[in-house]
């Protein structure tokens, strides 16, 4: 990564500086939030002993929780450009990708199953948001499985932003035929899903 980290990582460095690989350096609200979040992912689509790619893995605190839940995946791949998270998830037994996704789009293209990405992209812009959907999506050999901030109400820090679910499906809608939505598990959060073909 570059002396000067691009701005959607910034917050992350910055934060690492202070609290290394620990919890704090994920800027999430709390880990029951994290876990909702998780959770979701786990109904959204079967895990267990397919290949997952985690986009912005951080601490592969995900693979932790799918380990925990029953929900192994027969392999766990993360991207992650913070080295201490990166250091962190591989402490934790993850193969980690030291890339900045949004820079090196390349790196999603890893022949998973699933691709999931938990939070990662709510502090890049509309641009980048919608590259890294696009190109996810391709990368995927079987579904997309994407979280955002979907109202103000938990983007609150001027690092974060918020979209509008309904233009988020529209753009999807361009290029995936099956699409599936949930947002009743945290207030403020959606996870959509993408799926190459029917389930």
């Amino acid at each position: 990564m570059a002396d000067k980290p691009p701005e959607y990582l910034s917050p992350y460095v910055l934060a690492a500086k202070q609290f290394g690989g620990g919890f704090a350096t994920l800027l999430w609200a709390s880990v029951e939030t994290q876990e909702a979040r998780f959770g979701a992912f786990a109904r959204a689509t079967p895990l267990k002993g397919v290949s997952v790619l985690d986009v912005g893995c951080g601490r592969a605190d995900l693979l932790d929780y799918l380990r925990r839940t029953g929900h192994t995946p027969a392999e766990y791949i993360g991207i992650e450009a913070v080295p201490d998270l990166a250091d962190a998830a591989e402490r934790g037994g993850a193969t980690v990708l030291r890339k900045d996704f949004i820079a090196e789009p390349r790196c999603l293209f890893t022949g998973s199953d699933v691709v999931l990405i938990s939070g990662a992209i709510n502090t890049v812009k509309d641009v980048a948001f919608y590259d890294t959907l696009r190109r996810a999506y391709d990368a995927a050999a079987q579904h997309l499985v994407f979280n955002f901030l979907n109202s103000p109400y938990l983007a609150g820090a001027k690092h974060l932003h918020w979209r509008d679910p309904a233009k988020v499906v529209a753009f999807c809608q361009k290029f995936c035929p099956h699409i599936q939505h949930w947002s009743d598990y945290l207030h403020g959060d959606i996870t959509i899903k993408l799926s190459k073909r029917a389930d």
